[in-house]
């Protein structure tokens, strides 16, 4: 079954509401389009009579060494896609050696999903994904709740000053979650009723003085998500991040960016491998992957697929849509003459119309 195959399965099986929630974006969905489509315009310019019968593609991340190049990007709300939900994909992505970023608005408690992971892999990659909240004592909570769980690493979303306006949602008048969901790391935090889909607080006057507070909270590496400007990747360095994540929340907040995978070679150039660059938004095959990690990427996230994998096939689903990936970049590296990730290289990579 391709991934293709998976998406069409998961929109038969979900309710409409639901399956526009995971796959609709913001406004008139251009950047949702826009994240797939900009892969198309970029072509690999393979070497030759340089490969080897196997490949090393595993990546060292932030608390997570020799891990898969493909991650699960942090996604809300798993238990509306699959009755496990996040435990389903927690052993899904430890079982195919993939880090997996768990989401503050998930269904499913961070210290239950690092559990559900533990039964796959005696030691899985999992972190946590943080909004910084208006409230530093609440942000310090969920902190102290994702150490607790025992995460590796945390990844500080900074792409939603205010939410996305999401017109499908609105369109469908979906705006709270069923009886019986909630987002389980909000609960009995002071100030933040766990049951809307908007209900965890934002703030556009939180700073990179705040992103900083939180690197000094913890002792775990702190990851800043959904930089796209240059300038703003070097003051992620600047302010303590131990990588910067190359994302524009999937399309999901502002409408008039540029496609991800765009803005990624102008921030691998600021940052010069002081930390680890990655990124996620639109990334569907193999050659996606040797694409973005060629352009300075140290490995790739996935959202939409797994949650078409889960609502299609549950665990099972997840783990097809993360092997298949890693599957189909190995056998891409091979053709590009490639023993390893290092060996895909910038001057590999030309767009389509012979310009760069």
């Amino acid at each position: 079954m391709t991934l293709r195959e998976l998406h069409d399965k998961a929109r038969q099986s979900l309710d409409p509401a639901h399956y526009d929630y995971v796959a609709g974006g913001a406004d008139e969905e251009r950047v949702v389009a826009a994240n797939e489509a900009a892969f198309d315009r970029y072509a690999l310019l393979p070497r030759v009579l340089s490969g080897a019968e196997r490949r090393d593609t595993a990546v060292d991340l932030p608390g997570a060494p020799r891990a898969s190049p493909v991650f699960v990007a942090p996604t809300a709300f798993h238990r509306l896609l699959h009755p496990d939900g996040e435990r389903a994909t927690a052993r899904a992505a430890a079982a195919e050696g993939a880090v997996l970023v768990t989401g503050t608005a998930a269904t499913t408690a961070v210290a239950e999903v690092v559990a559900a992971a533990r039964e796959a892999a005696p030691d899985p990659a999992v972190w946590f994904q943080l909004y910084p909240h208006p409230r530093p004592e609440v942000t310090e909570a969920l902190v102290r709740r994702a150490e607790g769980a025992r995460c590796t690493a945390l990844v500080v979303t900074v792409d939603s000053p205010v939410f996305g306006r999401h017109t499908r949602d609105l369109r469908n008048g979906f705006t709270d979650l069923p009886p019986g969901y909630a987002a389980e790391n909000m609960r009995d935090l002071p100030g933040a009723p766990p049951g809307g889909l908007t209900d965890i607080p934002m703030s556009p006057a939180v700073t990179w003085r705040d992103f900083a507070g939180i690197t000094r909270m913890t002792s775990l590496p702190v990851l800043v998500k959904g930089v796209l400007h240059p300038a703003d990747a070097r003051l992620a360095v600047e302010h303590g991040a131990a990588g910067v994540l190359v994302s524009n929340h999937g399309g999901r907040q502002c409408d008039a960016v540029p496609a991800a995978v765009d803005c990624l070679p102008a921030v691998a150039g600021a940052v010069a491998d002081r930390v680890p660059v990655l990124l996620d938004g639109g990334v569907r095959r193999g050659g996606d992957i040797a694409v973005a990690l060629a352009l300075g990427a140290r490995a790739v996230g996935v959202g939409r697929p797994v949650a078409w994998g889960l609502a299609a096939e549950g665990e099972a689903g997840v783990r097809r849509v993360l092997a298949t990936l890693r599957d189909a970049y190995d056998h891409t590296l091979a053709l590009c003459g490639g023993r390893r990730n290092a060996d895909l290289t910038t001057d590999m990579v030309v767009r389509k119309d012979g310009t760069w």
